[in-house]
This record gives C-alpha cells, structure tokens and sequence, in this order.
C-alpha cells in the first residue's frame, strides 16, 4: 500500500489554503483567513521558511493536511514542533488519514531530536478532543493561551 502522508510541495498550495479556508469555515471563523496562496508560498517554500506541511491524498488528490512549525523550550533545552493546523477533509474522515498525519509529524519531531509535539484544540471541538486523547495526548488545562494582535499588537509596538 502507498504512503498517503508526504511532504507539500509549491504545487499543493492553492489545496492548501482551501482546507485552511475550509478550516476556518468549521472553527466559525469562515471570514478570518487573509493567507493567499502568495504569503503561503513565501512561508513554507521562500527563502527562509518559518514553517512546513505535510498532505495526505486519496486517490491522487490532497484531502488532508497538517501545517507546523519549530518552537523552542527553555525547560527542556531542545525544539519542539508546533501543530498550526491539522485538517482533514468531512469526506475523509475515518480512514485514518487524520492519524497518518501526525503519527508522520511525531516521527519527524523525533527525528530531529525535539522534545515534544504540542497544538491547540478550541474546547468546544469533542470530535477533536476525542481523536486527540485516544493518541495519548494530554490538554494541558493549566495554561491559557495569550494573544496580541491587530491593533492592540500595533499600538504596543509603537509604545
């Protein structure tokens, strides 16, 4: 049987942002996506690329994807890799592609020596939590995530 996770490819982006779109669409935050095809090229295939994806395919076409990133812990002394996205079309679900992906994602992690894999999951998705737990991977309930952003980001900035 062939391997339906491999690496993305400049090819693969207009498939890409689809299931970002596709992505924000079922966080209802449908409106919220300002990545073009353009900025996605420069961040995973430019010059200096701050992150990278993976695709799985079902009969030649992408139907998944998880997008990622290094990050560092000071605790631990060594990278990490941080799951940005993780999206599997409704029509592919079940079929283990969502698995696949980052079953590939650990190996990578640990390939390259990195301490831990870690994402975030809005609470509202049981579906996720769900698949999440059933991998044995844990919430960690005790932090909360902090952003600065937009306007405020700016002004801070500028202070």
């Amino acid at each position: 049987m062939t391997d339906p996770i491999r690496k993305a490819t400049p090819a693969d982006l207009g498939d890409i942002l689809q299931l970002i779109r596709d992505l924000a669409a079922y966080e209802r935050e449908p409106d919220a996506v300002r990545a073009t095809v353009e900025s996605l090229y420069g961040t995973l295939f430019g010059p200096t690329p701050t992150a990278e994806a993976i695709v799985a395919e079902v009969e030649g076409e992408v139907a998944g994807m998880a997008l990622y990133f290094t990050n560092f812990s000071t605790w631990s002394g060594r990278d990490g890799l941080y799951l940005e996205d993780l999206y599997v079309r409704p029509e592919a679900r079940g079929s283990g592609l969502g698995k696949a992906l980052l079953r590939r994602l650990a190996r990578i992690a640990v390939s390259r020596g990195c301490a831990r894999v870690e994402w975030a999951v809005l609470d509202w998705n049981a579906p996720a939590i769900r698949f999440y737990r059933s991998l044995g991977a844990v919430p960690k309930d005790e932090w909360t995530v902090y952003r600065l952003d937009g306007d405020a980001l700016a002004a801070f900035g500028a202070a």
